[in-house]
């Protein structure tokens, strides 16, 4: 029987029918999660115009502008993607009771690890709708309820979604839920449902995640910001950095895979500055740079960086520039600035790749690629619920498996201690 999201229950009530609709959701087969996902990927493309009115009226009424309005934006296109997220996640293994290991005691105990659903995901997001298809996907394909509590700029697109998801016949009552996001108090009864609540996910700006992250009773898994870095080596192949720096800044700049600063080894600063300095400004890039930075690019339009630059998040058009030693010294700005979520080596050296590689303290490393690729999907993980910057219980972009906790199943056969 198909559920409906109860827009005028209180979050306490929505928190309790989640907490209900776990167990049952924990029992469906993988046969009846992937159709229950098949059928809301139809269900979505067969409301594309509805969805879209209504994405329409909260971009009208949201004030945002830039990088946070194109977060904000559904087009026909991105609800075609948040549709094929949803059978790809239909299509991937489910590790939901999946045999991680099996040994047998002495004593003739048999001991199974299996993996199991987390039960109750909150998750807390901003401007982005497809965060709500997604998150309903991992969290259905993993057998868990998820409370959803996204931005009110994003209020409309958001109840229609979930309306639309949780209305699939064969979706638990309760399996879905969506809280007001016309009151900050609701985003506290979520983080303090300990009890009901068994995860939180926060996804959003820093201001959002350090508020989740300090005032939860229930354990958070940290989504970080992006202040994501290219170091360009010497050796190093001049057009394939140039493809790397200006994808990573400019395919879609207001995202957190999004590379905000540049590094260049001072042996080819000579050359390589000035070069790449250019082609950012012809891609409508604003340059910042450090002194030896703006001498190398006279005569082109480069701005002095301060102190802050270095650890801004700019998800814009912008990126600072600076000239560095070597390795060595690229290493050891990355971890002192970055938020440890994506960094990349462009380099012909392999041994520095290795440095950098092993010593660069990120979610994900990269040698010779866009630090773009940071992402579930391109991953080969379907959708994702975020990239966690923190080292438990998971880093990287983190789906289906980490959507998951383990038990031990002991079978005996009248032993006793």
């Amino acid at each position: 029987m198909a559920t409906t999201v109860t827009a005028g229950a209180s979050t306490g009530e929505k928190l309790l029918r989640a907490r209900d609709a776990a167990p049952r959701l924990a029992q469906l087969s993988t046969e009846q999660k992937n159709a229950l996902l098949l059928a809301m990927a139809g269900a979505i493309e067969a409301a594309a115009p509805n969805i879209l009115a209504a994405n329409q009226s909260d971009l009208e009424n949201s004030g945002l502008s830039g990088a946070m309005q194109d977060r904000l934006l559904l087009t026909a296109e991105r609800i075609q993607d948040m549709a094929r997220g949803l059978r790809e996640v239909a299509g991937l293994p489910d590790p939901v009771y999946e045999i991680l290991a099996e040994w047998t005691r002495p004593n003739g105990l048999r001991i199974r690890k299996v993996r199991v659903p987390l039960g109750v995901v909150g998750i807390i997001y901003e401007s982005r709708p497809n965060v709500t298809a997604d998150s309903v996907a991992l969290a259905l394909k993993t057998g868990n309820a998820i409370v959803l509590r996204g931005g009110k700029e994003a209020a409309g697109s958001n109840q229609r979604l979930a309306e639309i998801l949780a209305a699939v016949p064969g979706v638990p009552e309760g399996a879905i839920e969506l809280l007001d996001a016309g009151t900050r108090d609701s985003v506290r009864e979520l983080i303090q449902a300990r009890g009901l609540v068994d995860v939180i996910i926060p996804r959003g700006g820093a201001e959002l995640i350090s508020f989740v992250v300090e005032n939860s009773l229930v354990p958070v898994i940290e989504t970080g910001a992006g202040n994501c870095h290219i170091f360009v080596d010497d050796p190093a192949d001049f057009e394939m950095a140039d493809r790397i720096v200006i994808n990573a800044k400019t395919q879609r700049p207001s995202v957190c895979n999004a590379a905000e600063k540049l590094l260049v080894h001072e042996n080819i600063a000579v050359q390589y500055v000035p070069r790449i300095v250019k082609k950012l400004i012809e891609h409508g890039v604003e340059v910042r740079a450090d002194e030896r930075s703006r001498q190398l690019a006279a005569g082109l339009d480069v701005h002095p960086a301060s102190p802050q630059d270095w650890e801004e998040e700019y998800l814009r058009l912008c990126m600072s520039l600076k000239v560095v030693g070597g390795v060595e010294e690229a290493i050891a700005h990355i971890n002192r600035h970055s938020t440890k979520h994506s960094d990349a080596i462009v380099t012909a050296d392999q041994e520095h790749a290795q440095k950098f590689l092993r010593q660069v303290d990120s979610a994900c490393v990269y040698w010779n690629a866009s630090t773009r690729f940071t992402d579930g999907g391109e991953f080969g993980m379907g959708a994702e619920m975020g990239v966690s910057t923190q080292k438990l219980h998971c880093r990287g972009p983190f789906a289906l498996a980490e959507l998951t906790s383990t038990k031990y199943e002991i079978t005996g056969s009248g032993q006793t201690r």
